[in-house]
């Protein structure tokens, strides 16, 4: 395939995983607290934000983030059982010290649950810290891949991620030493020569808001340089006098690399270095069914949703309720006696409201609630209902535990809960499976 068609590939397959992209948005939003994000119609069938909208309308959108304590606990059932098995203390122990791999896959088994994707890098190269063996987490908005359907990944055949360098290392990558090679690096990325030797990229955006622009190559952050990294499944010509099976012509395949500028100029190029001689990624897309991801997160927004709308339906109920309205009928002020004094002696604790008695009718307080309306029953419902769905219940967060309960029973009690998710730890363990196997070849 020519360097052209696969800088366009790669292009299309970032392009389609766009609608991907939006509900991970969406979905880790909600994970954090911004549960009223979506994009609705007005009263004038205007788009804007549904927290708007509801205060347009006099309410407050509260918000009871119950998927982060959802997630929270299922990372941290995660750690424990990690430390439990040492994990991390095998052939590759070296490695994940190196690389704080607790920590790392803990962040993105975060990552798996919000969006259903997990995907690291593993290469082996000089940097900071020495030479070695490195494992990274890549953003799933910089990360492209062909549409595949088989869990393992056996029908990749384009992969890649999005990088942004310094022009100081966008240099050093791929100049190798050649200043006419710099000078055409400058001049791809139209930047001036006084650049060139600067290491640090001024800061345009808030501590903790990496937000990305949606376009392939162009835009992200303003004082550095996106390059395309791509690899493929390519088929290859076998070399003259080579046959097999009495002869008979065959084609070859192997893992390539391609780097790209954004002009689809090619940086670099190279076969698979590795041991495995396949391409440097750890990917696993959940449940991958017909093609699809679904994500843990999803599976609860829903429930989430309306445990919000309760909250404010109770909320509304509470405040327009009658609360210690006093009826004072008007022939029961005696003369002399003024509204305001009534309010006063009413607010006091010990006060005494002085009456005529001339009337049947005496003053009443009236009081009313919205305990009838249903909604803390359909509350509690849906509570439930999101503890059945998500499969992390009490007794996995700690809450039905009570000093009669023994140690073997507490224990039973938490295997049995974690039924429900093993199917996610077993997917994600196959990942770190996938993971290790290819930091072990990196590493021969």
């Amino acid at each position: 395939m020519q360097d052209t068609h696969i800088f366009e590939a790669a292009k299309a397959a970032w392009a389609g995983a766009a609608d991907f992209r939006s509900r991970r948005t969406r979905y880790k939003n909600y994970t954090y607290g911004d549960q009223w994000c979506d994009i609705v119609a007005d009263t004038d069938g205007n788009p804007c934000r549904e927290e708007d909208l509801l205060r347009r309308s006099g309410k407050r959108p509260y918000v009871n983030n119950l998927i982060r304590q959802l997630v929270k606990t299922i990372v941290g059932r995660y750690r424990t059982i990690s430390a439990e098995t040492a994990l991390y203390s095998g052939k590759n122990k070296a490695i994940a010290q190196a690389n704080c791999l607790s920590e790392l896959d803990s962040r993105l088994l975060e990552e798996f649950l919000i969006s259903g994707c997990a995907v690291q890098k593993i290469v082996s190269e000089r940097r900071f810290n020495g030479t070695g063996v490195w494992i990274d987490n890549v953003d799933p908005r910089m990360f492209f891949v062909n549409p595949y359907k088989d869990p393992r990944g056996w029908d990749i055949e384009l992969i890649g991620m999005i990088h942004e360098m310094t022009v100081a290392e966008l240099i050093n990558r791929f100049a190798g030493g050649d200043r006419t090679k710099a000078t055409r690096l400058r001049r791809i990325y139209d930047v001036e020569n006084g650049n060139a030797h600067s290491g640090f990229a001024a800061s345009s955006g808030a501590l903790g808001r990496a937000d990305l622009s949606e376009s392939f190559l162009s835009g992200g952050h303003p004082d550095k340089c996106r390059v395309a990294e791509v690899w493929t499944f390519d088929a290859v010509e076998p070399e003259d006098g080579e046959s097999a099976d009495s002869g008979a012509y065959r084609l070859g395949f192997k893992w390539r690399c391609r780097f790209f500028a954004p002009d689809g100029s090619v940086l670099d190029s190279f076969d698979s270095p590795f041991a495995h001689g396949s391409h440097p990624f750890a990917i696993k897309l959940y449940p991958l069914t017909d093609g699809e991801i679904h994500s843990f997160v999803e599976d609860v927004i829903d429930q989430q949703r309306y445990i919000n709308r309760l909250i404010v339906m109770i909320d509304h109920i509470m405040a327009s309720s009658a609360k210690g309205v006093l009826l004072f009928p008007e022939d029961q002020l005696p003369k002399g006696v003024d509204w305001k004094d009534v309010q006063l002696c009413w607010a006091m604790a010990d006060g005494v409201i002085p009456i005529t008695g001339r009337s049947n009718v005496l003053p009443q307080q009236i009081v009313t609630s919205g305990a009838n309306s249903g909604a803390y029953q359909l509350l509690s419902l849906q509570m439930k209902l999101l503890e059945n769905i998500s499969g992390v219940g009490d007794a996995l967060m700690g809450r039905s535990t009570s000093g009669s309960t023994g140690a073997e029973l507490y224990d039973n009690q938490i295997r049995n809960a974690t039924i429900a998710l093993s199917d996610i730890f077993e997917t994600f363990t196959s990942f770190i499976s996938e993971r290790d196997r290819k930091a072990s070849a990196v590493k021969s």
